[in-house]
């Protein structure tokens, strides 16, 4: 499957009560109850866009008191007082912030919990010393969904929008969405969008055009 381009609908709940807990992400799940058993105190939690990773990050860093970061806006050198969660960890524009990140929270001897979308080997980072200090991190994937979790989030999404959806709609986006997420979550708010701006009920004709509309913009 190609990577998706498409503006998707951020995540906003990030209440442990409303993860979605599966066979997919069991693996992942078991290793955030233990961060005393990290590799130098750093684990690497990935899979693909929209598999639960931000969601998971958020429930840990609650949990553990952790500061919530975004590689895309990382601070500059400063001492590390906390655990940290850090999110999109494969993206970050300046490498060199987040090799001081990882050696002052190694300093503090706080865990650090990294959310990507491919495992360090993979990650496309030229710094030497971060790529080693990824590396030996601890690793989990979140596997691709079950259909009885993609069933599950649809029930969510729709329920979070208060959307009713027959079951020959279900049934349309089960059959014909790719088994990621993130296009559940997209077509969820584009069916939504239509249906107030058409003033119309959502039907199996117009699930159909949103997820052509939507395949075709991938």
């Amino acid at each position: 499957m190609k990577q998706l381009t498409l503006p998707f609908a951020e995540e906003t709940n990030f209440a442990a009560e409303d993860f979605c807990p599966a066979p997919s992400n069991a693996a992942a799940r078991e290793w955030l109850l233990h961060p005393g058993r990290w590799n130098n105190g750093r684990l690497v939690l990935w899979g693909e866009a929209g598999c639960g990773k931000t969601h998971l990050l958020h429930i840990w860093a609650q949990a553990h008191g952790a500061k919530i970061l975004s590689s895309a806006a990382l601070p500059g050198p400063q001492r590390v007082h906390s655990p940290l969660a850090l999110d999109d960890a494969d993206l970050a524009p300046d490498p060199v912030a987040l090799l001081h990140l990882l050696n002052s929270a190694a300093e503090a001897d706080q865990p650090v919990l990294l959310a990507a979308r491919r495992p360090a080997p993979r990650m496309a980072y030229k710094l030497a010393d971060l790529t080693s200090r990824l590396r030996a991190a601890s690793a989990v994937e979140i596997r691709p969904p079950e259909d009885e979790l993609l069933e599950q989030l649809l029930t969510r999404l729709a329920a979070a929008r208060q959307l009713s959806l027959s079951i020959p709609v279900r049934n349309t986006l089960l059959l014909h969405l790719p088994r990621a997420p993130a296009f559940y979550r997209e077509a969820v708010a584009r069916l939504d969008r239509a249906a107030l701006d058409r003033n119309a009920r959502i039907t199996r004709i117009l699930a159909l055009e949103i997820v052509t509309g939507l395949l075709q913009d991938e």
